[in-house]
C-alpha cells in the first residue's frame, strides 16, 4: 500500500508548477491497488488542459517518485 505521506511529498515537487499558473492539487485518495486521486483546484480545476497536465505533468514526476503508483485520477 502506498503511503499518502509519500504522495503529499511528492506533489510538493508539482505544486510550483501548478501554482505558476494559478492552481493547485489536493490529494482525495490513494487506493489499495496504487491509484491515486486527485482534485484540481484554482485555475487548473476549469482549464481545458487540465487532463493533459494531470497525465503528462503530475503523473508523470509521481510515478518517477513513487513507481508503486499504477495511476493518477482527476475528481
Amino acid at each position: 500500500m502506498i503511503d499518502k505521506e509519500r504522495v503529499e511529498k511528492a506533489l510538493e515537487k508539482v505544486r510550483p508548477m501548478l501554482a505558476a499558473d494559478g492552481g493547485d492539487v489536493q490529494l482525495v485518495e490513494v487506493t489499495n491497488d496504487g491509484v491515486v486521486r486527485l482534485k484540481l483546484t484554482g485555475t487548473c480545476g476549469c482549464c481545458p488542459m487540465s487532463q493533459m497536465t494531470l497525465k503528462n505533468g503530475v503523473e508523470k514526476i509521481l510515478k518517477q517518485e513513487i513507481p508503486e503508483i499504477k495511476s493518477v485520477e482527476a475528481l
